[in-house]
């Protein structure tokens, strides 16, 4: 870091005492116009994918590969944070990496205009959007909670708050808009508006360099999350046996069978399925024989990965929720596509609302009214009847009503098996009983994420966060390629549900399952605070 930049961070430091940060407003406008972009072509891919790009493909056959395509991207999206927070965290610091990978993400953007008939031209764009949009993903959350110090800290929750209130106000109007710009002036320009605002997105960033805290990248640690797992899973202790490295190997072996189903299933699918069971065996055993690195590593090292490891099992239990919320941009929208667009009743829009996929902005618009009615009115109602919404709390009951929202989905699609014509205005309620379970987990998170991450391991634990995401998509891949397999259509047919409502009640019960499990689990969790010193 140069010297300018160090007089700069100490100046702001010191100038913070209690007071909400004046460089906030930077972040929080970069992230209002990014969330525009990404919203914008992410809302309307699955529509374009079915109605134009996979025309190639028998019509039968567009919905399932589009969600393949969708849920792909996706996963690329939630997994390239890795990559971003381990840059950040050890070399180039995160604004230097927000920056940069703010320009690729331009590029992306630029490629789903050009290439709005070329599927390699597309599809590269989409892969740069997924790594431009994944590389700053961890790092601008983290970065806004680094702006604070203990002095000012009881003013991150609002801003967090904020953050996400803005995520959904560009969210809103990306996903009213941009399925009107497909219709009325084609993929071009629908798709160019987005990266017009990624790049005023960018520019409101670096327009805040002078002002910015910067938390220099963490140099090479003896004592770092991998060096000290190593050292717990390879050392030996006497007269004993090493059982959590038999689980890292097990783990290590099953990632490589995983692998070896590519030709089956798919290179995306494997490769996440992959990643997860190293980190899960990996995880486990290092947590077997972590007491066996202390004293070759400071106890505060070791007490740090034993934090981690927690908070891992936190993100791995709310995995459930992201296969459910994610697909309200595909298999909703497709079920929307079958139901009646009611404009008979007096109180539609017909004016705005014509097709299926404008039916996403009451997620944006509910959020932003649902964050300030929680904090200002539930959850001081809630304190008064002796009852205290703590973080784990508000993210399992988040989950359940997740899968309540499917349960709902799933009765819609039962009346439109049973060839009953059902109108589009229906889907408001799994929408809001979604959207209510989204402000629940995904706001709480992000506050959750950053107070619980050591200071070395902000940016990768942020990254895991988002990889959370990435293996709730995997959940989806794996689910759509399972009811390809003949033994399974024919299961589904026993039961007398159509596929689509089977796998809305299978995905409901998913979720139930999950909430019930993260509820034991957030009884034992010892919470902490990781916010930096003034």
């Amino acid at each position: 870091m140069t010297t300018t930049a160090n007089a700069a961070t100490a100046e702001q430091q010191g100038d913070s005492q209690g007071r909400m940060p004046r460089q906030i407003p930077y972040i929080i406008g970069n992230e209002g116009c990014e969330r525009f972009s990404f919203y914008g072509m992410r809302n309307i891919l699955t529509p374009f994918l079915v109605s134009t790009l996979l025309l190639y493909a028998p019509e039968a056959e567009r919905a399932g590969i589009a969600k393949d395509v969708f849920h792909s991207f996706v996963i690329g999206v939630y997994f390239f944070p890795l990559l971003g927070g381990w840059l950040a965290d050890r070399f180039f610091g995160k604004y230097q990496t927000v920056l940069w990978f703010s320009l690729i993400y331009c590029v992306g953007h630029a490629c789903l205009a050009i290439f709005e008939d070329n599927r390699t031209g597309f599809y590269s764009g989409l892969f740069l959007i997924a790594l431009g949009s994944g590389g700053i993903k961890p790092l601008v959350v983290s970065f806004c909670g680094d702006q604070f110090d203990q002095s000012n800290k009881h003013l991150a929750k609002i801003v967090f708050d904020a953050f996400y209130w803005i995520i959904n106000f560009g969210s809103f109007f990306a996903s009213l808009l941009m399925p009107i710009f497909l219709r009325e002036y084609g993929p071009a320009v629908a798709f160019g508006i987005p990266g017009i605002l990624m790049f005023i997105a960018t520019f409101i960033f670096w327009l805040g360099r002078k002002q910015y805290v910067n938390v220099p990248p963490t140099a090479a640690d003896p004592d770092s999350f991998l060096h000290v797992a190593r050292t717990a899973l390879l050392t030996q202790s006497p007269g004993q046996g090493r059982p959590g490295l038999v689980v890292a190997a097990i783990g290590g072996v099953l990632a490589v069978g995983a692998l070896l189903l590519i030709p089956k299933l798919g290179f995306v699918i494997c490769a996440c399925m992959a990643l997860g069971l190293i980190i899960a065996f990996g995880g486990m055993g290092t947590s077997m024989q972590l007491d066996r690195a202390r004293g070759k590593h400071p106890q505060a090292a070791v007490d740090g990965v034993r934090a981690v490891l927690r908070i891992l099992i936190v993100f791995a239990l709310a995995t459930p929720f992201h296969s459910l919320f994610d697909q309200k941009a595909s298999t909703w929208v497709l079920q929307g596509n079958e139901m009646v667009m009611p404009h008979h009743v007096w109180w539609w829009p017909s004016w705005l609302i014509k097709d299926a996929a404008q039916m996403q902005a009451i997620n944006p618009l509910l959020v932003m009214l649902l964050i300030p009615f929680n904090n200002i009115v539930l959850y001081p109602a809630l304190r008064r009847l002796g009852y205290e919404p703590t973080a784990l709390k508000r993210m399992g009951w988040g989950i359940a009503f997740s899968g309540v929202a499917w349960i709902g989905a799933g009765l819609i699609q039962l009346y439109l098996d049973g060839g009953h014509p059902v109108t589009l205005a229906w889907q408001m309620l799994p929408y809001a009983l979604l959207t209510f379970g989204e402000v629940l987990v995904s706001a709480t998170a992000l506050e959750f994420a950053y107070s619980q991450a050591p200071r070395a391991m902000k940016g990768v634990i942020m990254a895991f966060w988002y990889l959370a995401i990435t293996f709730g998509s995997l959940w989806v891949l794996l689910t759509n390629a399972s009811v390809r397999n003949d033994a399974v259509i024919s299961h589904i047919a026993n039961t007398g549900l159509s596929e689509n409502a089977f796998l809305m009640f299978f995905f409901a019960g998913f979720a139930f399952v999950a909430a019930a499990a993260f509820a034991l689990y957030a009884r034992t969790y010892p919470m902490q605070d990781n916010y930096r010193s003034a």
